[in-house]
């Protein structure tokens, strides 16, 4: 049976798991954490890093390494969300060509979807290291409040990373699984869900025998934890700029240390209450002059630089109770996810508008990976009984005469479901009608997503009003929305299976899985190479120790001189071998340098 692992690709950090026998349970990669970095960078030599190692050389190539690519997935260029990521980031953001997003990174540019991929191909990597096996198929969660662009945008990135994605689930809805998946509970549960990038809360009836019931979602894709890096950074640069005259935005790299200064210290103050920014020789301020940055940051401080974004988080719970027609009183449990619920002003919000203490027993970082693993198996594995009903985060419709956006489907509701309505002309002897299908919450349509359109001809001339269209939407469990259009009267009609895009052609995506692959190629070649290199290495430095020794031994005997001779011609080749990266040399030279190892512990023995 085929390994499924569950991925959570998060805005700040990425974590896998994997079901091992009825448990779940976190892969950590190779450096013991649990969990990785989503930072994606390019070295001055094309070389490309991925996670810890990205995030150790940002600062000195922050234009060239890329962090919270999640917030742009599946956007369009003119998007406000966009717009802000182009005054704040310190990478560069281009137009593609289709409207879409790109990252410029050295001399190539670089679509959202490809820079996710290359983090869920290092997901993937970690998996395999720890299985011992390939792995092709995966459940990677996604934002509850993510349209269908942006899930098919995160469905592409996986196809490049190598991976089949057999199910997109929600946040939220993973980390319920996590929580309630085999404990027989009977209980309505809201998943808060702040992260990284993104905001989602979810209210779940969690029955009995393994049904976990989706009853409303809602969130904000563009509110999360960089949201409140952001106002720390914001509040540094202004009390530098008013100190100094001098705007820290400007460069780069400063702009990267205050990242990363920001992050810390907001970490620092969930268990502090002071903390200090101290960043030295921060920009240069002319000749041979440099400027130092030394602020303290009170907890106090932060809560009130950021008290408007959690009240926004706690307007969209209300929202969320609203939807489900509950009361407060109505949920039996609050489980946090997400790095920023350690934040205490958050719990001390949800605590107070909930009327109970958060449920503490899940890890916020690893819950929602834990519960996309349980999904992933319950998909291969008919042993794990689960009954999963979600909802769309998003009404469907179409855009009616005067662009106005007509619901056939509401928001939160469970899929597969399918809904019909009529609709007539609105021009007299009208003989086609263009169905423009549309995802979103806004009356204008404009203001929507469009998913698609086609058009229905054949219609009979008649007074507008006369002729009578029958429109449907059918969702299936995968989210595929199918839109038939008929016209009444003749039984003339026209469908379309509403494929999401991500703005990438078949071409384009064909070209990244190929790229993926000769990564992966060269990325083993590379592991090999510094297995070997290491062993040859291990060898060198042994050899190196005994050479005092065997020379006092041998003394100026023929033999002892030869033989010493012959042993540095041995150490010479396999320098030269490791120093030109030559994978196959190094292999040739291990038995030579083993052998001479072995022959030199041989002739200190017989000395003793």
């Amino acid at each position: 049976m085929d390994r499924v692992i569950g991925i959570d690709l998060g805005t700040t950090n990425s974590c896998v798991a994997v079901m091992e026998g009825d448990t779940p349970v976190v892969i950590p990669n190779r450096g013991g954490y649990k969990t990785t970095p989503s930072i994606v960078a390019v070295t001055e030599a094309g070389k490309r890093l991925v996670g810890h190692i990205a995030k150790r050389q940002a600062i000195t190539n922050a234009e060239n390494t890329v962090y919270a690519a999640k917030r742009l997935i599946g956007r369009k260029w003119n998007s406000p969300q966009v717009k802000n990521a182009l005054l704040t980031s310190s990478y560069t953001i281009v137009e593609g060509p289709h409207a879409d997003v790109r990252i410029k990174l050295r001399d190539k540019t670089y679509s959202v979807p490809e820079v996710s991929s290359m983090v869920l191909q290092e997901m993937k990597i970690i998996a395999e290291d720890y299985l011992g096996e390939s792995v092709e198929k995966a459940v990677v969660t996604v934002p509850a409040y993510f349209n269908d662009n942006q899930r098919q945008a995160t469905k592409d990135s996986g196809l490049i990373a190598g991976l089949d994605v057999i199910r997109i689930i929600n946040e939220p809805t993973a980390a319920s699984l996590a929580y309630g998946f085999g404990k027989g509970l009977d209980k309505t549960v809201a998943v808060y869900d702040l992260g990284g990038g993104t905001f989602d809360i979810s209210i779940l009836e969690i029955g009995a025998h393994g049904v976990f019931k989706v009853i409303s979602t809602t969130g904000d894709t563009f509110l999360g934890g960089e949201d409140f890096d952001a106002r720390v950074i914001d509040w540094i640069v202004q009390g530098f700029t008013e100190e100094h005259e001098v705007d820290l935005r400007q460069d780069r790299m400063a702009l990267q240390r205050l990242r990363d200064a920001a992050e810390k210290a907001k970490c620092e103050l969930s268990s502090v209450r002071e903390t200090e920014i101290n960043l030295p020789f921060i920009i240069s301020a002319g000749r041979n002059e440099a400027l130092h940055l030394q602020r303290s940051l009170s907890r106090e401080t932060l809560e009130t630089l950021t008290e408007d974004l959690v009240e926004r988080t706690v307007d969209i719970c209300r929202q969320a109770l609203a939807d489900a027609k509950l009361d407060v009183d109505e949920i039996d449990d609050v489980i946090l996810v997400g790095g920023m619920t350690r934040m205490p002003a958050i719990q001390k919000s949800v605590a107070e508008f909930f009327e109970r203490d958060p449920n503490k027993g899940v890890h916020p970082d690893e819950v929602v990976a834990l519960g996309a693993a349980i999904q992933g198996a319950a998909l291969v594995d008919e042993r794990h009984e689960m009954i999963l009903l979600d909802v769309t985060p998003h009404a469907l419709g179409i855009m009616t005469f005067g662009s106005l956006f007509e619901e056939l489907i509401p928001q939160n509701t469970t899929v597969p479901t399918s809904r019909r309505k009529i609709f007539t002309t609105s021009r007299d002897n009208q003989t086609a009608v263009k169905i423009l299908v549309m995802q979103g919450e806004s009356k204008q349509a404009d203001e929507n997503e469009l998913l698609g359109e086609f058009i229905l001809t054949g219609l009979r001339r008649a007074p507008r009003g006369e002729v009578e269209i029958e429109v449907s939407f059918d969702i299936n469990t995968d989210g595929i929305v199918s839109v038939h259009a008929k016209d009444l009267e003749t039984g003339q009609n026209q469908s379309i299976q509403v494929t999401a895009t991500s703005g990438l052609t078949q071409d384009e995506i064909s070209t990244m899985i190929e790229g993926a692959k000769d990564y992966m190629v060269e990325r083993r070649s590379d592991e090999e190479f510094e297995g070997v290199r290491q062993e040859a290495e291990t060898h060198i430095i042994e050899i190196e120790r005994l050479f005092p020794e065997v020379e006092r031994v041998v003394g100026g005997a023929d033999f002892g001189r030869d033989a010493i001779s012959k042993a540095r011609n041995v150490l010479d080749r396999a320098r030269k071998a490791i120093a030109a990266k030559d994978k196959q040399a190094v292999k040739d030279h291990l038995e030579q340098l083993a052998r001479t190892e072995r022959m030199f512990k041989g002739v200190v023995a017989r000395s003793e």
